[in-house]
């Protein structure tokens, strides 16, 4: 297939995903407001869930059609650390000051078990033992690990937001009648959320293919592809999601989106190695993915930094200091990938 074909495809796929991305967030609010379960619970789970269905659409594609299970390794690996990495966009695009000083600190929680399953992630990729080689059947005891870790992170963050909603409808009582979207009705905003979540979906099983394409016709690693190229395109949808949850003032509903993406790709890795039956994919992938977890845990460490000491105005002008280590980081990151893969 031509590069130029290839080229269309991969871009076709990033336009519908950012345009279906990008309706995402107006309904999301309003099954917030809706619901009662407020922004940042519905950014963390919801949101985040339908954002990251390119990436586990781009995984089970991986593992199950093309059997690259660095592709899909790499992908999820990679697009925890470019979701840290919009936070310092979104802290670019937040005039008022350090966008996660406006955050709730109940964010601190999510990122706390994202941190946890990063470091899971990443010991059986560095150490194989005991989690990589320590199998039932085809399965690494890492998986399930992984995926507890993640329900055991859901129930905790959920039991933590409700109570803190329920103190401060208590201290505000006047926020129980504002009505913010009198015109919708939850069941339009399930309905619309719902399709263009299918539209999103439908995209991101395609792009495995075109990505592997790609690599063989530009001559790439096909870490790289998964690292840097496919997991940009993945993550196209929290991007969208978080400018226009900054557009709406709901800066929950963004930092929970991108927090909740990094659990959910994380734990992403322990569910698709149960659809890859040539035996434990964190063992089949590359050590060198390892370095990503390990950039992603150092991000983490950095975002909850500045969620506890919540700087009164940006360090430097358009951006605080925490958002510009994220960016200064991530950079490195896509510079370094490009240079040992030459």
């Amino acid at each position: 297939m031509p590069g130029g074909t290839l080229w269309l495809q991969f871009l076709l796929c990033a336009g519908v995903i950012t345009f279906s991305g990008s309706r995402l967030c107006r309904y999301a609010d309003v099954l917030a407001e809706k619901t009662g379960l407020g922004r940042t619970w519905i950014g963390l789970v919801v949101v985040a869930m339908v954002t990251s269905l390119p990436e586990l659409a781009n995984g089970f594609s991986a593992v199950l059609w093309v059997k690259v299970p660095d592709l899909a390794v790499g992908n999820l690996l990679g697009a925890g650390v470019l979701n840290l990495a919009i936070l310092a966009v979104a802290d670019l695009f937040y005039p008022p000051g350090p966008v996660l000083t406006a955050a709730d600190r109940g964010h601190i929680l999510a990122a706390a078990f994202g941190a946890v399953l990063l470091g899971v992630a990443t010991l059986a990729l560095i150490t194989r033992t005991p989690l990589a080689y320590a199998s039932m059947w085809y399965v690494s005891l890492s998986s399930p690990v992984l995926l507890v870790c993640y329900l055991v992170g859901m129930q905790a963050t959920f039991r933590y937001q409700r109570r803190e909603r329920a103190e401060y409808l208590q201290e505000h009582p006047e926020e129980i009648e504002k009505i913010l979207y009198p015109d919708h009705k939850v069941g339009d905003a399930v309905v619309r959320f719902g399709l263009h979540a299918l539209v999103v979906v439908a995209a991101g099983l395609w792009l495995p293919r075109v990505a592997e394409q790609l690599a063989v016709f530009m001559g790439w690693h096909i870490s790289l592809v998964g690292t840097v190229f496919v997991a940009l395109v993945t993550t196209l949808p929290e991007m969208v999601v978080t400018l226009s949850a900054l557009r709406l003032g709901a800066v929950d509903l963004a930092v929970g989106d991108l927090l909740g993406s990094l659990m959910i790709n994380t734990a992403m890795l322990g569910l698709l190695d149960f659809f890859y039956f040539d035996g434990p994919l964190l063992l089949a992938a590359a050590p060198e993915h390892a370095g990503t977890g390990l950039l992603a845990i150092i991000m983490v460490g950095i975002t909850v930094a500045e969620l506890i000491y919540r700087p009164p105005k940006k360090f430097l002008r358009w951006m605080s200091l925490g958002a510009f280590l994220l960016a200064f980081l991530y950079a490195g990151n896509i510079i370094f990938h490009i240079l040992s893969h030459q």
